[in-house]
């Protein structure tokens, strides 16, 4: 529950936040200082407060960290307008809801910065809607399940109707209750006002007044929603006809069920109410900029066609038309599950309603807060092909074997489950009556509780299970209740289950985290627990509806049995116990229905996952390959691409998953992927010193061991020193050591060491030549274990690199390098084959030297070539800023005729450009 923004321990909560450093995390004892300080100032004041509880809640705040936002974009058309902005007019809804984010929601003073920033930088992307004249700019906004995404939408909303854009519409997935809970949330956050009684808040009573709107001493703003939070509160025919608000005077927010239907209304009614002709006869919205906000951006909003000629999908196609019917308009998809929207053709254009939804004005990823319970931590997460540690685990998962009799996995809706419970969920409900008893216990009794009850698809099989559910929960009551006949020993089963399976849990959390219980103080709060937990179906025909915030201020428990309602935006609050079986063929769908992940503050050690050991398999595999997307994007942003190069390609399962639905993907195309035939090369590089020391040590001790190494001669060419002959250990050793930066996805110098391995294992790479590549014109000589050699100079691609913390280039190999170690006929071949495809390409002139792709056919599968460049980091001005050289290296792989490939599926930029290799052209 949401604390009061007047009471005392939020007043003292919001003190101590004010009396520490803003810029940075604060240190312990500045946390200690600030609490004392302010608990005295409040003492004094006559105000009773609890020390130790105001310390612990400030310390768990400003524990939280959450790291900067990265994204790609493309700046042809786009005039930037916020800096300025930031002066020239009021941000009164942001700062209110900043305000409501910290005090009402009590947000992390961390997080609530950073979705500041991150807000700015999606709004920065889109037009000044000042800006006169015809514009549009499409983006993509990538999180996490259940991480925020609507904060920080809605912030964007905020700061968007602060900066002039008159028309929001908010397009809130397929349900019903899905569009009611973020029509509340969008009530609570920036409308201010409850849209169940009124539609423009000038005309709101003050008892009306909802969240932001209803803190003391919040400013009153002018703004309207013809939609609200019922049930049937959408943009229906009938609100079409009554709603006459005279638009472009003050801000209007719709929120919008994605059917074509819904949003034809939504055109209709603009184009009639705001509508002029344009030189060719239709109607446009001209000088009312729109913005819309596309939540899960890849459910239904995906043209599943098949043919780009073809009239998309109504829905796709009622969003686009929606889109091109404003002159000046904004789109910003947001989704956890982007799998579907890189599959997007970026040059798909139909006649009636324009181009295609590709995010190609910017794509940005959001990482979330530490604090944040998602696949990685429940699931855990290998990354050894990175310097980065492995995640391993949280122990929430339990194994459900025991299902299949009860509710076989392949039934029909017909089908009537097991008159026995399985043992696996009588457990399940078990552990849930014991979370909700040991939050009481920790103090939180005016909360949320959720169950999740998820195994089948059927509403008709929902509605048996729940009636089961709730049977078996009031046995559990009755029972309890019962002092002298089952109660004790049904006391004594929960006292096991407890002790064999929270307590040794909670001990694995730190204790900051996790409050230690004894048995009698869980055991004390069993019964009014169960007693205030009620069964509920929630499925597309059910009377039963999820109402948190009906029931906010005392908190609702519930056991929420349902299918497809529950796989996909809806948030269960307090989700603490869930029991899923359902098993989907697809990436995003499995993802989605994960509701279990989220926030779970000082309750995550009393979290459950019931599942069978085959879907953890399927979500661990789900869960590296998301991660392994996420990086890529970012390593993108690194490199400065734009969203038209968003060449991805998502790792295929081995498990037989899909990476979405088919008819999402039918622009995408299974690939397979080795290092056979690549170059890869080092072109972002960590700038921490303990990395960068590292990396020289081990050039140091690499070149020692070549040296010492019988059989090899260090050989000066043209300044160079080469090595020939080098066995693969050598190679891969070195490589296996390296650091990188985490952002650099494409060169991870541990796994092409392990492919090393595997080919010399099969006779392959087994003879290379190793080069110490030095420039003759160089400023900075240096010193590498006896040998002498000038350090490369390489541009970065970013002035502000020291900041960031990386250095990224372009490439770091002078093309004409990848030639050593072949012979005359070797050259000639990759010369010829390299003008052949000039010729073919009718290209001016023929190369000078020929692109890697060319060279590195022409090797023998033996025959691998390593490539060290000590690169020297220079300022904008070309000044050197280190006197330590980075390490940089190109290894130049032959074809091999035995690597197995990872299977990938790939979207058009990649299937044009394969950006997984550096672009290598011919030098001309």
């Amino acid at each position: 529950m949401s604390a009061v923004p007047d009471d005392p321990m939020a007043k003292a909560k919001r003190l101590v936040l004010g009396f520490l450093p803003q810029d940075r995390q604060p240190k312990t004892e500045e946390v200690q200082n600030a609490v004392n300080a302010i608990f005295g100032m409040l003492a004094a004041q006559g105000e009773s407060l609890d020390r130790a509880q105001l310390a612990k809640e400030i310390e768990a705040m400003t524990a939280v960290f959450q790291e900067r936002s990265s994204g790609l974009t493309d700046t042809k058309g786009h005039e930037p307008w916020l800096p300025e902005a930031k002066n020239d007019r009021d941000w009164d809804f942001w700062e209110r809801y900043r305000r409501y984010l910290e005090d009402v929601v009590s947000l992390p003073p961390w997080v609530v910065r950073r979705l500041d920033q991150s807000s700015d930088e999606v709004l920065s992307q889109l037009e000044d809607p000042r800006r006169p004249g015809s514009w549009s700019r499409k983006g993509l906004v990538i999180g996490q399940v259940q991480s925020g995404k609507t904060g920080q939408y809605i912030g964007l909303a905020a700061k968007a109707v602060d900066a002039g854009y008159r028309l929001i519409v908010v397009l809130a997935g397929i349900h019903d209750d899905l569009r009611s809970q973020t029509q509340l949330r969008v009530d609570e956050g920036l409308l201010g006002f409850d849209t169940q009684h009124y539609r423009r808040s000038n005309e709101v009573g003050k008892s009306r007044l909802i969240g932001a709107g209803r803190m003391p001493g919040a400013k009153k703003l002018d703004i309207a929603s013809p939609t609200n939070s019922t049930a049937k509160g959408d943009f229906g025919k009938k609100t079409a006809s009554h709603t006459n608000f005279p638009l472009g005077s003050f801000p209007v927010v719709l929120v919008v069920k994605k059917h074509w239907k819904l949003l034809e209304y939504v055109r209709n009614w603009v184009i009639d109410v705001h509508g002029t002709e344009d030189e060719n006869g239709k109607k446009v919205v001209k000088d009312l900029p729109l913005l819309v906000i596309d939540d899960e951006a890849d459910n239904a909003s995906i043209d599943t066609t098949k043919d780009d000629d073809a009239d998309p999908t109504k829905t796709n196609a009622a969003i686009r038309d929606l889109v091109n019917a404003f002159d000046q308009s904004a789109y910003v998809g947001y989704t956890a599950t982007p799998f579907a929207n890189i599959y997007i053709n970026p040059e798909a254009n139909n006649e009636k309603v324009g181009e295609d939804l590709f995010p190609a004005s910017f794509i940005r990823s959001l990482p979330s807060p530490s604090n944040y319970l998602g696949p990685e931590r429940v699931f855990g997460l290998q990354v050894d092909d990175d310097d980065e540690e492995d995640t391993p685990p949280l122990p929430l998962v339990r194994h459900v074997k025991d299902a299949e009799i009860w509710l076989p996995a392949k039934h029909k809706s017909g089908h009537v489950p097991g008159a026995e419970l399985p043992a696996s969920l009588r457990e399940a409900i078990s552990s849930f009556v014991l979370a909700c008893a040991a939050r009481r216990a920790r103090g939180q009794t005016k909360v949320h509780n959720s169950m999740l009850v998820h195994v089948t698809r059927f509403t008709s099989v929902q509605g048996l299970v729940r009636d089961q559910v709730d049977d078996h929960l009031r046995l559990l009551v009755d029972t309890l209740r019962d002092r002298y006949g089952k109660g004790p020993a049904l006391r004594e089963e929960l006292q096991g289950l407890w002790e064999r399976e929270f307590v040794p849990t909670t001990e694995q959390f730190p204790t900051d985290e996790a409050e230690r219980l004894t048995w009698d103080q869980v055991s004390a709060e069993l019964l009014d627990a169960i007693r205030k937990i009620q069964v509920k179906a929630v499925n597309g025909t059910s009377k039963d509806a999820l109402d948190y915030y009906l029931s906010r201020k005392d908190g609702l428990s519930v056991i929420a049995v349902g299918g497809q309602k529950l796989s996909r935006g809806l948030t269960l609050e307090g989700l603490t116990v869930s029991y899923y079986l359902r098993w989907s063929k697809s990436y995003d769908a499995l993802l989605q229905m994960g509701r279990w992940f989220g926030y779970r503050p000082k309750h995550e050690d009393l979290c459950r996952l019931y599942t069978t050991p085959e879907l953890q398999d399927a979500y661990v595999e789900v869960t590296a390959a998301t991660d392994e997307l996420r990086r890529e994007v970012e390593e993108m942003a690194t490199l400065g691409l734009e969203p038209t190069a968003f060449g991805l390609k998502v790792r295929s399962s081995s498990l037989g998953l899909t990476v979405t639905a088919p008819n999402k993907m039918r622009k995408g195309k299974k690939i397979l992927l080795s290092y056979s035939g690549e170059g890869p090369e080092t072109v972002i590089f960590k700038l921490a010193d303990r990395t960068v020391a590292h990396n020289f040590r081990l050039l140091e001790g690499f070149v020692r061991r070549l040296d010492s190494a019988e059989g090899l001669k260090a050989t000066p060419k043209g300044g160079n020193v080469q090595w020939e002959g080098v066995s693969p250990g050598l190679v891969s050793e070195f490589l296996a050591d390296y650091e990188t930066d985490p952002m650099a996805q494409r060169v991870r110098p541990r796994l092409i060491a392990k492919y090393i391995d595997q080919c010399a294992k099969v006779g392959e790479l087994v003879d290379w030549t190793v080069v110490l590549v030095s420039s003759t014109t160089s400023k900075w000589p240096q010193e590498i274990a006896g040998h002498t050699v000038g350090a490369v100079k390489r541009a970065a691609l970013k002035d502000d690199f020291e900041s960031e913390g990386r250095y990224t280039i372009r490439r770091v190999i002078s093309p004409q390098d990848e030639l050593i170690g072949l012979d005359p006929i070797q050259e000639e071949r990759a010369r010829e084959a390299a003008r052949k495809a000039a010729e073919e390409a009718e290209k001016a002139a023929p190369p000078q030297n020929p692109s890697g792709t060319y060279i590195r056919r022409q090797r023998r599968p033996d025959q691998g070539l390593l490539l060290i460049y000590p690169v020297m980091p220079v300022n904008k001005d070309g000044v050197g800023v280190s006197t330590t050289p980075l390490v940089g290296f190109q290894v130049s792989l032959p074809h091999s005729k035995h690597q197995s490939k990872t299977e990938y599926v790939a979207n058009t930029v990649w299937l044009q450009d394969d950006i997984y290799s550096i672009v290598e052209e011919d030098e001309a």
